[in-house]
């Protein structure tokens, strides 16, 4: 039900053909999914770069609701030093996503920002309930016939229902028990696993869970 867990001395070259996931179901999916996610960062990320998690989605439909609620979770959860772009209040969807990458490209053009990207998919039926982590950026849109910007220096998606015949109604009947069980995993694996980087907060900052570290006014 789940890849093997990536070995420590993995080069970091191969993890472009590592493809980890796990199900929902697993016992152990937390844990699986956060060890994981952590060998991908350790190999990949540089603490000298900005830290964003864009979670990509929109609350209007079940199936593609797990970006905006693993980025309304992570915001509850509070995680210093990470920004988060996505959540049930404010979601970042089809419409919206260019103008937030704009946004970002400006707001850290003299620090080229590290991007976690979450989004849902659809897949073969015996894919559906894995969470599943790659290098490289997102293909938001491409379950549904839609041409967005790549995005993202790891991905994580959920394979949430079957696709290859009117994927926008099969989302709309995406079960949300199965949507909420994989944003807790997520967002709990997230927490975890960047804590122990122990990200640094700019001096005389105060956080906000929503986007970025601020200045005090």
């Amino acid at each position: 039900m789940w890849n093997p867990l990536i070995k420590k001395n993995t080069a970091k070259n191969e993890l472009l053909n590592f493809d980890a996931r796990v199900h929902v179901e697993h016992p152990s999916a937390e844990t699986i999914f956060g060890s994981n996610l952590g060998l991908f960062l350790v190999q990949l990320y540089n603490t000298a770069s900005p830290l964003i998690i864009l979670c990509i989605g929109t609350d209007r439909s079940t199936g593609d609701s797990l970006g905006p609620l693993v980025g309304s979770k992570l915001q509850d959860l509070n995680i210093p030093g990470a920004a988060v772009y996505g959540t049930l209040d404010e979601p970042v969807h089809a419409v919206n996503l260019q103008e937030i990458l704009d946004e970002i490209n400006i707001k850290y053009e003299d620090n080229q920002p590290f991007i976690i990207a979450i989004d849902a998919c659809l897949g073969r039926s015996e894919s559906v309930g894995f969470i599943r982590i790659k290098e490289g950026p997102l293909q938001p849109g491409t379950g549904v016939n839609k041409d967005l910007p790549n995005v993202g220096n790891i991905q994580i998606v959920g394979i949430v229902n079957v696709g290859g015949f009117m994927e926008y109604m099969v989302l709309q009947n995406t079960r949300l028990s199965l949507v909420m069980k994989m944003a807790n995993i997520i967002s709990q694996g997230l927490k975890k696993e960047i804590e122990k980087i122990k990200l640094p907060l700019p001096s005389n900052a105060v956080y906000s869970p929503v986007h970025e570290p601020i200045s005090p006014l």
